[in-house]
């Protein structure tokens, strides 16, 4: 038998008990070749029994030379093209690359047979408040609750409950900030629910890049209101009564020998501002 990797590499995805690494998968070719590597035993007696063999005639091994060193380079191209014969067969399967490894999964199509198996509840889908939860703390990471507070101008408690409850977020330590408050990041959970090995795998985001949130907490703290362009939203889309005109905190100087009422006072503001009249009580 000629020796064949993907053969031998679907076998151990077979037979591995979790994602197979591709230090895992050398390892077992260093093993292999030990095995054939036994020492020279002494002259043995006739009537003595023949040592036992590393590997049995007709067990599947390869009759050919096996490589002495199999690199990652060809270990990957062989997972590969075992996933695209996976997908092309329209197996029940498919092969995926973890952030810890190869591993064999059911297809999307048939996981409901699988569920009805298992007994299992059909998965909840997250809100898109969690969504956004998350989003902002996978790219932000390590972030405590009131930056995400900030980032997305409403209270986090019932989102971030429900992304520690799914195990797509936990605690990481504490910020260095007064307080010491407490700091979240995404779990090896997130990575298998997203689909990648790791962080440095998610999409480049010009909005949710580390500078882009650094400029919008600062302007938070500032209390100054973010543009439209700065936002990222065409000039005009937000709604005008979102807009409050800065009128409170300044003053209008009377002329010399004149004195101007409050009431006066904003309706000339408000009619150099062009904005909408409000009540003054």
């Amino acid at each position: 038998m000629a020796f064949s990797l993907d053969r031998v590499l679907k076998a151990l995805l077979f037979g591995a008990s979790g994602p197979l690494g591709i230090k895992d998968i050398q390892s077992v070719f260093t093993k292999y070749h030990a095995a054939l590597e036994q020492p020279e035993e002494a002259e043995e007696p006739v009537d003595r029994e023949e040592p036992e063999q590393p590997f049995l005639p007709g067990d599947g091994m390869p009759t050919t030379e096996v490589p002495s060193l199999v690199t990652s380079a060809q270990i990957r191209e062989s997972m590969d093209r075992i996933a695209q014969e996976l997908i092309e067969k329209d197996e029940v399967y498919r092969l995926l690359e973890r952030h810890n490894g190869f591993t064999l999964v059911t297809s999307p199509t048939v996981g409901e047979w699988i569920r009805l198996l298992r007994n299992e509840p059909r998965p909840l889908k997250l809100s898109q408040s969690a969504l956004e939860t998350l989003a902002v703390i996978a790219y932000r990471q390590p972030v405590v609750r009131s930056e995400v507070e900030k980032i997305r101008g409403v209270s986090i408690d019932s989102a971030l409950s429900k992304l520690l409850e799914r195990d797509f977020v936990h605690v990481v330590g504490r910020a260095d900030l007064p307080g010491r408050p407490i700091q979240y990041g995404t779990t090896e959970a997130f990575l298998e629910f997203v689909g990648i090995r790791s962080i440095e795998e998610l999409p480049a985001s010009d909005v949710l890049s580390p500078r882009q949130i650094d400029e919008w907490l600062h302007e938070a703290s500032n209390q100054r209101d973010v543009t439209e362009k700065e936002m990222g939203l065409p000039e005009g889309e937000r709604s005008p009564e979102t807009v409050e005109p800065q009128i409170q905190s300044e003053e209008v100087e009377a002329p010399e020998g004149e004195e101007i009422s409050r009431p006066e006072a904003v309706a000339e503001l408000e009619t150099e501002a062009e904005t909408p009249e409000k009540e003054v009580g």
